[in-house]
């Protein structure tokens, strides 16, 4: 049955270069036949991937241990669910599952833009299955999924149990969709540059592409934080691993790329700036895959040493030899409309913002891949830890909130000095009151002050925006503040939107600030009936006890929990064993509120039935949590189609005149 699956990729392999050849030839010698003939090629290459994957996940289902890639990732005893999961939990079925969402979104793309956009749509043809031709090449070449064992073993290896947690079976999942969900967006640039098309044209026609892949990221990334907080049980929810960088590199940029084309979009400006920002966005997605994928980082997520790195590295950089070289190229056709009129204006803000997401971005790329320079060049490797990412990048997050703040309370080219009074005092005044009353109830750290004071000024500035929209509409149509609310997100969704996601980014800064600088942390070796004192809480230990699961044994603690007079519960941190050589695990409990939450870990124990615990108290880390779902919400809100635009969508389709060929 394999052999259908490895017969489905090397033909969705020659399918994809003839269609990438043909949408171009097409175009260039103005054969439409060969458009379409291209066009059913990608819908082609889209079928024959998914055929392959599901031969794939077939045999991971009905464990062929004979096919190298299901005995290495699976075993008889694991669930079925984890099972799926193998699919995306090693190298070869990653490439895989990569190409087919890739393959699947290019069908969607090209679905969609059937009767309009025609003038890109041979050049976006031709990028996206150059994209597909080449995840198809490296696993023809050097990383086939299907690959069959000369015997067949007994059963396989099974899977890190680390990766066997809830999480897992969808955090990979949010973060493979926002990275190759980047592909489209890049097409449709690429292909502006190919055509000389570069109006707004390319940037409206993929806006919610890019709005999907950046929630899916976000998506991606909470969800990794949380298995981080929840399974290895450091207390921490981001460790700076290279693997997490390599999931926020895209993000950052692509973020900055979300604020930067409203620029674009309505003062004719940045063009050249959008352009590398999702060129970057698009090739950090694929240097991301190229980090866990070539073995050359040591983490939990990263596979074994491959051979796929080198081709890795040559996409990466053909990729942006010839994407310079067409920036170079239409330089000309790439010039702003209008110049920045003041400093004091919406586009300056956004211009800030830009800047410093770059100067992030840098930081954690430099500090991710100094290790392996310094390995290369002189043999030794050198560990960036946390406190050089928490120093170098702090104050610069802490002045994106700031500037998230600024930017809805200046007008589009230049402020008056009145309005810039009258918009920025009360925000002011909330964050300079609210810091002053920190520093009154003994909060003494200033970048904790600046923190919650950046966060109250965010805050304040996003509501405003909201009181005045509603003031306005109430005073024009008679309605109830509820009603005006919806009316008002509801007509302009992509701003409002957008405040709600601010407003999700000032719960998020509100839970790193507390929890980065009031966490309280303690470590007690106790007898059974012993307790410990940590802060409020008392923490009696009951015990330890132990069972076992058809997939690996437990032993846990029973700690009785109690804050002054009230008995909160039982809470019981866990240590989980499993067969073979596979290390023990950690399943922390944990107790959460608003206020805060309480950690335990069994750290360790001994025969007489001691034991151990790591007490660990994380101020505010509910309202991390609920910041990510409300900026998931935000997103939500901003992507979502709003009603009676059918014109306005009509017109921004509209062709573009024929510019001079390269």
């Amino acid at each position: 049955m394999t052999d259908l699956g490895n017969i489905a990729l090397f033909l969705a392999l020659g399918l994809s270069f003839y269609s990438a050849l043909a949408a171009i030839l097409g175009t260039r010698w103005s054969r439409p036949e060969l458009v379409d003939s291209a066009r059913n090629g990608v819908y082609a290459v889209a079928a024959l991937v998914s055929i392959s994957i599901f031969f794939l996940l077939y045999a991971l289902v009905t464990r062929d241990f004979q096919v190298e890639y299901v005995a290495s990732t699976t075993s008889r005893a694991l669930p079925l669910l984890y099972t799926i999961s193998a699919l995306w939990g090693g190298q070869e079925g990653s490439l895989l599952f990569w190409a087919w969402l890739l393959a699947v979104m290019s069908g969607i793309a090209v679905f969609q833009n059937r009767d309009r956009n025609q003038e890109l749509m041979p050049y976006v043809m031709a990028v996206l299955m150059a994209i597909t031709f080449f995840f198809l090449l490296v696993m023809a070449s050097v990383a086939n999924p299907f690959y069959r064992l000369d015997f067949v073993p007994a059963d396989g290896l099974g899977m890190n149990p680390l990766l066997q947690n809830h999480w897992m079976l969808s955090h990979p999942v949010a973060l493979y969709l926002g990275f190759v969900g980047f592909s489209i967006p890049f097409a449709f640039a690429a292909a502006a540059l190919l055509s000389g098309r570069l109006r707004d044209t390319w940037i409206r026609s993929t806006r919610r592409w890019t709005l999907f892949s950046w929630l899916l990221l976000s998506l991606g990334i909470g969800m990794g934080a949380q298995w981080a907080y929840s399974e290895l049980g450091w207390g921490g929810y981001w460790g700076w691993d290279p693997v997490e960088n390599a999931s926020f590199l895209p993000w950052l940029t692509s973020t900055a790329f979300l604020h930067s084309v409203m620029i674009q979009e309505r003062r004719g400006m940045l063009k050249v700036w959008n352009l590398i920002l999702i060129g970057l966005t698009f090739l950090l997605a694929v240097f991301g895959t190229f980090l866990t994928r070539s073995g050359i980082l040591q983490s939990v997520h990263a596979f074994a040493l491959g051979k796929v790195g080198p081709f890795f590295f040559a996409f990466l950089g053909i990729t942006i030899l010839v994407f310079i070289f067409l920036i170079f190229k239409r330089r000309n056709l790439l010039k702003s409309e209008h110049q920045l009129e003041s400093l004091v204006s919406r586009e300056s803000s956004f211009l800030l913002n830009n800047l410093l997401f770059m100067g992030v971005t840098f930081a954690i790329f430099w500090g991710t891949i100094f290790p392996l320079l310094s390995e290369a060049i002189t043999g030794e490797k050198i560990t960036v830890g946390p406190p050089f990412f928490n120093q170098v990048t702090g104050p610069q997050f802490l002045a994106l909130v700031v500037l998230a703040g600024i930017g809805p309370l200046l007008a589009w080219r230049r402020t008056s000095h009145e309005k810039l009074v009258r918009n920025f005092f009360p925000a002011i005044t909330m964050a300079i009151l609210y810091a002053l009353l920190l520093y009154l109830f003994g909060v003494r750290d200033l970048l904790a002050i600046f923190g919650f004071a950046a966060a109250v000024f965010l805050a304040a500035s996003i509501i405003s925006e909201f009181w005045w929209g509603v003031l306005a509409r109430r005073e024009m149509t008679g309605e109830g503040w509820v009603r005006a609310l919806v009316s008002l997100i509801s007509r302009n969704r992509r701003r409002y939107g957008g405040y709600i996601v601010h407003l999700g980014i000032v719960l998020i800064a509100v839970g790193i600030t507390g929890s980065t600088f009031f966490k309280t942390e303690a470590e007690a070796h106790l007898a059974p009936g012993e307790l410990v004192t940590v802060k409020d809480y008392t923490l009696h230990f009951a015990g330890l006890y132990d069972y076992s699961t058809p997939s690996h044994y437990v032993l846990a603690g029973a700690m009785v929990v109690s804050q002054g007079d009230k008995m909160l519960g039982i809470m019981s941190p866990e240590k989980n064993f499993h067969p073979g050589d596979w290390p023990s695990t950690t399943e922390a409990a944990i107790r959460s509120t608003p206020k805060e939450d309480l950690y335990l870990v069994l750290a360790g124990w001994e025969e007489d039935g001691s034991a151990t615990f790591k007490i660990t108290i994380n101020p505010m880390m509910m309202w991390l949590w609920t910041g990510w779902g409300v900026l998931i919400l935000g997103t939500l809100v901003a992507a979502w189609p709003e009603v009676g635009k059918e014109a306005v969508r009509a017109a921004e389709y509209a062709p573009e005149p024929v510019p001079q060929k390269v």
